[in-house]
């Protein structure tokens, strides 16, 4: 196994939780949760296409795009909805039950997603080792809840 990649995880699992924080900050300083979304993703697109031109991206061509399924575009849906939930809720609930609570669910859905082999990911069978976690995991975030 490449560790590097375990390590950009773990990292990554870092920046999510301060971006919580940041989002929720910038909620307040706009006033608008919604506006804090745009302001945020909108530093992302900008940042993503500096990388993107960086790299000597090339866009497909227009018959590629316009194969790819309805379902392949809903990931920036989808991330919308999970910062908008970050941030209504993370001053609310607290960094620890937020990030708690995603992480868990999360990880039950990459559970599912394994098992079955969805979305073209690899099989990997939900075995004892893994339910265990899950138990564990959902176990932990109960003891974090409840204050």
């Amino acid at each position: 196994m490449n560790y590097i990649y375990l390590v950009f995880a773990f990292i990554v699992g870092l920046a999510i939780t301060v971006q919580a924080g940041v989002n929720a900050n910038l909620r307040q300083a706009m006033a608008n949760p919604i506006l804090a979304a745009v302001i945020s993703f909108g530093s992302g697109l900008i940042a993503l296409v500096l990388m993107f031109l960086s790299t000597g991206g090339v866009v497909p061509p227009l018959d590629t795009i316009r194969q790819v399924s309805w379902w392949k575009w809903t990931g920036g849906v989808m991330g919308a909805i999970y910062m908008i939930t970050v941030i209504v809720s993370v001053q609310k609930i607290g960094t620890a039950n937020m990030v708690s609570l995603s992480v868990a669910g999360q990880l039950t859905a990459a559970l599912i997603l394994d098992h079955y082999g969805l979305m073209g990911f690899a099989h990997h069978p939900a075995n004892a080792w893994r339910l265990l976690g899950i138990i564990l995991i959902v176990g932990g975030v109960l003891l974090v809840v409840k204050n």
